[in-house]
């Protein structure tokens, strides 16, 4: 899971890359490229965002998904004990 994230974050850096050096070597006008840069710029860190909220949102429903199996493992063994108690206590009467 590490591994494919590293990879899909190498896939976009390189991405990025290119497509600077592409633009940067475009015979435009200094004010078009930089224009272009700042554009890519923008859209790379907007793309950024979503992927963070993305996988922040992921992370949060993981989260939730192993608290509300805490709990329910939790209520398991309260009632086990419980019943081991209420055994011990009949057996002993």
């Amino acid at each position: 899971m590490k591994d494919s994230g590293k990879l899909i974050g190498a896939l976009v850096l390189g991405a990025a890359v290119g497509a600077a050096l592409g633009i940067l070597l475009a015979p435009d006008k200094g004010s078009e490229t930089r224009k272009k840069l700042f554009d890519g710029a923008k859209d790379f860190t907007e793309d950024l965002k979503k992927r963070a909220k993305e996988a922040s949102n992921k992370f949060r429903d993981k989260a939730d998904e192993a608290s509300e199996y805490a709990e329910e493992k939790l209520d398991e063994y309260k009632n086990k004990a419980k019943n081991k108690a209420e055994q011990f206590r009949t057996s002993a009467s």
